[in-house]
């Protein structure tokens, strides 16, 4: 059915019209609609080029949590490996059914979904699965799944469209590649997979298939983990080596072929269904190194994370002078998130040159809507926002990087405080020791104040999350000292930190490590 026209203001039929069901566009449509304003929420992503539909909830649904559920996939093989050494016996070796996986996920996700539909219509926003594009100041076509097209009008308008993933623009890229959204809809398991792009999103893949007992290649583009630290970037590379997932460096992908003999019919348990193509043990990547060395290697799966880019075309934000950055299509924003029309703002990845994360999201598009609507002058601190990476070894971050950190204030005014660890679980199955790793960065003019945080190890992002609260306030390093850490636990290692890099490196330079 079709939410109602006409509003509490005469001029527009509804106060508020949000384009993008993500977590931003979730946030300030409920906040909007709980502060008694008329609000529609339009959401119609497109699929994938291989045909994987996104559910209501954007990159936090479709994405992150599915991120989640594969890396505990991952990591719950190898607790039953280690489990031995607490006393557990097996009778028979376990085995992973990537059927069930899919099945289970793939349910999750669709309830959870349902859930935020059933959300929004108790909180009072309208909600309509339609494509939207802004065809005047004020007025939006909208057409539904049927193609039928009407247009409304609002006062406000927030474009939290988020983004996709990028496409490397070489022959069979579209026709054979996957990435990470279109992953749990193999109806198999993606076997010897290539990995292209050296991203958190690259990196997390890798892990998660490797985990499973799968061949991972991954071919590093760029730095890896670009924007993060460096220094920690490499000692996750280096553990995912030393567990066996290969790397190829300096080169780049040029063409992805199907060969004739690996193309098969896929038909699910229901006989009805129509028969599928899938690609199986026979696609051959042409791979071009540094030197101009031509490779051709196959794989049962080619997967890109080279980055994402954002969905800003096709929605008309040309026809109202809405300005994006010539080089990402990101939406140009000031602080208050509004972009170079008054009336129009941007929340979430769309935005240019903020950070992007679920939380950050959720987190602006409910300070934005009690601006508009409650008078509230709180703007979102895009600083110090926490994150995570889900790779086998996760890694969390809160603030500046120390690349970052040096170029902002200058070498000699850094102080970098680090340590391995070996978290207490680990060592009765005697499990990667020191392998573990923390970071903090302080500024030392600035009574040595926190700017960076970093922890490799597990549950890396719950320990985070807790010193991203502190670092808000301003935390020193003097009182980081004299927080009390709980033992057993593995956070206690950051309250107790005397080794400095610098010592560290002398150290070496002496032979004495």
């Amino acid at each position: 059915m079709d939410p109602p026209t006409g509003s509490s203001s005469e001029a527009y039929d509804y106060d508020l019209l949000v384009i993008g069901g993500g977590s931003g566009g979730l946030a300030v449509a409920k906040e909007a609609a709980g502060l008694r304003r008329k609000v529609l929420l339009l959401d119609l992503a497109a699929p994938s080029p291989r045909g994987t539909k996104r559910e209501l909830g954007g990159s936090s649904l479709n994405t992150n949590s599915v991120r989640r559920f594969l890396q505990q996939a991952s990591l719950l093989g190898k607790a039953i490996q280690n489990s031995q050494k607490y006393g557990w016996r097996g009778k028979e070796r376990a085995s992973h059914g990537w059927r069930e996986l899919v099945e289970a996920v793939q349910q999750q996700v669709k309830t959870r979904s349902l859930e935020l539909k059933k959300e929004l219509k108790r909180c009072g926003v309208f909600y309509l699965n339609a494509r939207a594009e802004i065809v005047a100041p004020h007025t939006v076509e909208v057409m539904d799944t049927n193609g039928s097209k009407r247009r409304v009008t609002a006062e406000t308008l927030v474009i939290a469209t988020g983004d996709s993933p990028q496409y490397l623009g070489v022959p069979g890229d579209r026709e054979y590649c996957i990435t990470s959204e279109d992953l749990l809809s193999l109806p198999h398991p993606p076997g010897r997979t290539l990995v292209v792009g050296g991203s958190a999103e690259g990196l997390e893949s890798a892990g998660f298939l490797f985990g499973l007992g799968l061949p991972v290649t991954v071919m590093q583009q760029h730095d890896l983990l670009q924007g993060f630290d460096q220094k920690t970037a490499q000692k996750i590379e280096n553990h995912m080596i030393v567990s066996g997932v290969k790397f190829l460096y300096h080169c780049s992908l040029t063409k992805v072929e199907q060969t004739e003999a690996s193309s098969k019919e896929v038909v699910s348990d229901d006989s009805a269904a129509t028969p599928q193509q899938f690609s199986n043990g026979g696609l051959q990547a042409t791979i071009i190194s540094k030197e101009g060395q031509t490779i051709q290697e196959d794989f049962d799966t080619v997967l890109l994370a080279v980055g994402r880019k954002a969905t800003t075309d096709d929605i008309g934000l040309e026809c109202v002078g809405v300005q994006r950055s010539q080089d990402t299509g990101r939406i140009l924003v000031n602080e208050r998130d509004q972009t170079s029309v008054d009336h129009i703002y941007a929340i979430g990845s769309v935005q240019h040159g903020c950070p992007s994360t679920t939380g950050l999201s959720v987190h602006a598009g409910t300070l934005l809507a009690r601006r508009l609507y409650r008078g509230d002058s709180t703007l979102c601190d895009y600083s110090n926002v926490p994150t995570v990476v889900l790779t086998p070894l996760e890694y969390a971050a809160c603030g500046l990087s120390e690349e970052k950190a040096n170029l902002t204030f200058g070498e000699a005014n850094v102080e970098v405080y680090h340590s391995h660890y070996w978290p207490l679980e680990w060592e009765l199955p005697g499990k990667n020791k020191n392998s573990c790793y923390v970071k903090v960065i302080c500024h030392i003019p600035d009574h040595e104040r926190v700017v960076g945080l970093h922890v490799m190890g597990p549950s890396a992002g719950d320990i985070v999350q807790g010193f991203a609260a502190a670092m808000k306030c301003g935390l020193t390093k003097e009182q980081l000292d004299a927080t009390v850490g709980i033992h057993p636990g593995s956070a206690q290692v950051l309250t107790s930190l005397t080794q400095t890099q610098r010592m560290s490196e002398a150290l070496m330079m002496r032979g004495n490590c």
